[in-house]
């Protein structure tokens, strides 16, 4: 790979002038990025009736830099995937035609923008779902009810329904068509949202997946139904076009492994056998739960070094680790969450080292179209 091999010159050079190391550029397949500062894919919770709406046009356009990456909010990839409410679609032709302003002022200010694609399994319930009927899953093991972020009210989760093995083929159909949906919206290409206990984490991790069927038991068995997806995907749009964001090491929604590593390493090694897809982006081992950090001697060195295409972390970077990772080869890009949401103009924060606003989580996932959205300010206004 050409960004392995310009790695040392590029440290060099940012040695010899004291470049950033975020702030060098980098080539991801044909994309020419202009610095290492990804914004992550962000629920939240303002697509009324699963549209998106044309307040995410401001949202994403201030958050979007000449050469730089963006990744959207988690986008449902059929009726039977959404677990929250007002969280986008793209299953649907009017979903597909309200994204592309928002695409469009992305790419306005030079951006790069691909789309995440989920499906949220049994972390749903029967009032989000078709006809009232159960959500879906790898397994008919109930989750328990969630706290909210807000630390107040609880999330209650209907028992899924474990789908039937000839059912499978319908469901990786359905990202294969939100992949296209996608790019006939205008995204550069898409993510598949294979992390934090969702719909593919729950086969995935054994700790969840209980089938006797080809879709559970073994690593392999277990890896099937994500590599399926990745191989449609990567049929339907291009394999250059194509992400997938893994939280090996979490136990989000109760979806934890017994042997991380070994399940890591095994799907970073197969991600290389799809005609090569872009990226990995992978969950920092020490973001167990959602916005905590632990302590831990876990790494993802490993999956880094098997995987050949560029490698994605994120999970509680700030300015200097975030620097530290390029430096060192941990990472070719680091994706960044709570500070884009709550600084627009990251990129230019972390050049000057400028302070940052500091984010409001009561107003992460309210409906207002303002507020905690798209009013938090800018360099020049604090100034």
């Amino acid at each position: 790979m050409e960004n392995r091999a310009d790695a040392e010159p590029q440290q060099e050079q940012a040695e010899k002038k004291n470049v950033i190391p975020l702030l060098t550029p980098y080539k991801m397949g044909s994309f020419n990025l202009s610095h290492r500062i990804v914004m992550g894919p962000l629920t939240r919770q303002r697509s009324y009736n699963n549209v998106p709406q044309p307040h995410a046009i401001l949202y994403y356009s201030q958050r979007s830099t000449k050469g730089g990456f963006l990744i959207s909010e988690a986008t449902g990839v059929s009726d039977t995937a959404q677990g929250f409410t007002h969280t986008p679609g793209i299953w649907t032709k009017e979903q597909v035609e309200a994204w592309k302003p928002i695409v469009d002022a992305v790419h306005a200010k030079g951006g790069i923008f691909f789309c995440q694609i989920w499906h949220v399994g049994r972390v749903s319930n029967q009032d989000f779902q078709p006809n009232g009927q159960a959500p879906i899953s790898s397994t008919d093991k109930p989750l328990k009810p969630q706290l909210r972020a807000n630390g107040i009210d609880l999330d209650q989760f209907t028992p899924p329904r474990q789908l039937s093995t000839d059912e499978i083929p319908q469901i990786v159909n359905d990202f294969r068509l939100a992949a296209r949906n996608a790019i006939e919206a205008g995204f550069d290409g898409v993510e598949i949202h294979g992390a934090h206990g969702y719909l593919i984490d729950q086969f995935i991790k054994d700790q969840v997946n209980d089938r006797t069927d080809q879709y559970g038991g073994s690593l392999e068995n277990r890896c099937r139904f994500a590599l399926e997806i990745v191989e449609a995907i990567s049929n339907e749009i291009g394999a250059h076009r194509v992400g997938i964001r893994l939280s090996i090491f979490a136990d989000y929604m109760e979806s934890g492994d017994s042997n991380p590593k070994a399940l890591g390493l095994y799907m970073a090694e197969s991600l290389n056998k799809y005609g090569g897809i872009l990226y990995c982006h992978m969950v920092e081992p020490r973001m167990k739960t959602l916005g905590e950090k632990f302590d831990t001697h876990n790494s993802l060195l490993p999956m880094r070094k098997a995987f050949n295409g560029t490698f994605l972390v994120a999970g509680g970077y700030g300015n200097e680790d975030g620097n530290i990772a390029v430096v060192e080869g941990y990472a070719d890009l680091v994706v960044y969450g709570r500070l884009f949401l709550a600084n627009p103009d990251l990129p230019k924060r972390f050049e000057l080292d400028a302070p940052l606003n500091k984010y409001n989580r009561d107003t992460f996932y309210i409906p207002d179209p303002v507020i905690g959205y798209t009013d938090y300010p800018f360099l020049e206004a604090t100034s």
